[in-house]
């Protein structure tokens, strides 16, 4: 069982006071855990990783570290370092230096430095860059120096306030592998901040979905894409149709003119609810064996996919298929009931 290591209880944030950006949130974190707060920009993720690592001071609630409560405990008395966007390299120093730097304001012993320094770079793939300047090595391989820099005075958590965000897409991608890769090796907890839901996707353990200052939804990668809690948090993960639709009875919801059976339950008779169908799980048939029918208002190659455009009588849907249709072709749509989400109004 994962040992908790953080815990956020009640924890608000007001500048000026009048500006809430994190409205009592609650949270907690396990030790050696690949954690990302994931949201849009102004939903709280940075404040509330800067709480964490002592740059700010909540307005109210407190933080607690392993078991202690640490609101009054400024960031260098606590056992997390931090990587942001901006690398912060010293451009006058080596590879070397720079990796070193915390071990020297410690005054840890040279023979010391060089064993963790080498075990630093090894663990990054910098093996043999001791030598080679900042400004000679790319985005990619500052960020990992910058990560060696953070791990080598064997901090208990890691937080990395969108260390991706300046790198191109390819290296971006590149970088997710190596990311989990380092933290399962290094085995230290890894708090991530994005906007961008396939990086959380991609690494996370745990996903803490954020919007206005509050938590929306935590769960595991697959359960929060398959479950969304509500209309934001299936918006904001991968793509999705929303819809309006009532409630008939349990396993039963009509939505665009017709009752569809569902495995939901549990929800008021004839309740209001909104209705998700990913992209992914639409079907398009001949017409006569649809659930649905509409007309095809587009169709776009998207490398591994085409996104097909279906206007029906109340809604048009998104569709995501390995086989394009024509624009204008009448068409059926299906879904399995398993793929149908209910959920109540936002």
């Amino acid at each position: 069982m994962s040992k908790e290591l953080i815990r956020l209880t009640d924890v608000s944030m007001v500048f000026d006071g009048e500006t809430t950006v994190l409205d009592h949130i609650n949270l907690y974190f396990n030790d050696a855990e690949f954690l990302t707060l994931l949201g849009p920009s102004g939903c709280g993720k940075t404040t509330t990783l800067r709480i964490i690592g002592g740059f700010q001071k909540p307005t109210s609630g407190d933080v607690f570290f392993d078991g202690v409560r640490i609101n009054d405990l400024p960031p260098y008395k606590r056992q997390i370092n931090t990587v942001f966007q901006k690398y912060a390299l010293f451009t006058h120093m080596n590879i070397y230096e720079n990796v070193a730097f915390g071990l020297r304001i410690s005054k840890t012993p040279e023979d010391e430095i060089r064993r963790r320094v080498d075990e630093a770079l090894s663990m990054v793939n910098l093996s043999g860059y001791e030598q080679r300047s900042v400004n000679s090595l790319s985005g990619g391989q500052q960020q990992r120096v910058a990560i060696a820099r953070a791990i080598i005075n064997r901090p208990k958590v890691l937080l990395l306030d969108e260390p991706l965000g300046a790198l191109d897409l390819k290296l971006r991608k590149g970088m997710q592998t190596e990311l989990k890769r380092i933290q399962q090796q290094v085995g230290i907890t890894f708090v991530y901040v994005t906007h961008d839901q396939e990086e959380a996707l991609t690494m996370s353990d745990t996903i803490v979905v954020m919007n206005e200052g509050r938590i929306q939804q935590i769960g595991t990668p697959i359960g929060i894409y398959n479950e969304p809690k509500n209309a934001f948090v299936a918006n904001f993960i991968g793509e999705s149709n929303i819809v309006d639709g009532v409630m008939e009875r349990d396993f039963a919801v009509s939505f665009a003119n017709r009752v569809f059976q569902c495995v939901d339950k549990g929800f008021a008779t004839k309740e209001p609810v909104d209705v998700v169908i990913r992209p992914e799980d639409l079907v398009i048939s001949p017409p006569e064996w649809g659930q649905l029918t509409g007309k095809v208002e587009s169709v776009v190659f998207k490398g591994i996919f085409y996104e097909v455009m279906v206007a029906s009588e109340t809604f048009t849907w998104k569709v995501q298929t390995t086989r394009a249709p024509e624009v204008g072709q009448i068409v059926g749509l299906s879904v399995d009931a398993d793929n149908i989400q209910v959920m109540h109004k936002s």
